[in-house]
């Protein structure tokens, strides 16, 4: 490293700094992602519960703009019971893209370590 001039070091500094910064950022916002979504599918698990756990034929509504509409019970289930697949799958994947994403953001620190550790004492 001491053999690069001054200028190309400070840019590969800069590079690998921004790509750390750039990487946190993008980890929360994955991560604050996948708990919005585990609240909206712990949501929806409960109110599979409670549909579940009436008895009998009763009228279920189901919220559409500013309206209700009745929906059979079996179509409402089968509606919740995808949402919460849906929301399942995006969980994962934003589980994976933050595991992508923190790995990047180690490695771009160890880089960091590395130049400084390494560079001569002034």
């Amino acid at each position: 490293m001491s053999t690069l001039p001054d200028e190309t070091l400070r840019k590969i500094l800069v590079q690998i700094q921004q790509t750390a910064v750039q990487s946190q950022r993008a980890l929360n916002i994955s991560k604050q992602q996948a708990a919005s979504k585990d609240r909206e599918r712990r949501i929806l698990q409960l109110t599979i519960d409670e549909i579940q756990s009436i008895q009998g034929d009763v009228n279920l509504y189901k919220g559409v703009g500013k309206m209700f509409m009745m929906v059979p019970r079996t179509t409402m289930e089968k509606e919740l019971k995808t949402q919460e697949k849906e929301l399942t799958d995006d969980i994962n994947n934003l589980n994976k893209k933050a595991k992508y994403l923190e790995k990047q953001f180690n490695d771009a620190q160890s880089q960091l370590r590395d130049i400084f550790h390494h560079s001569p004492k002034q």
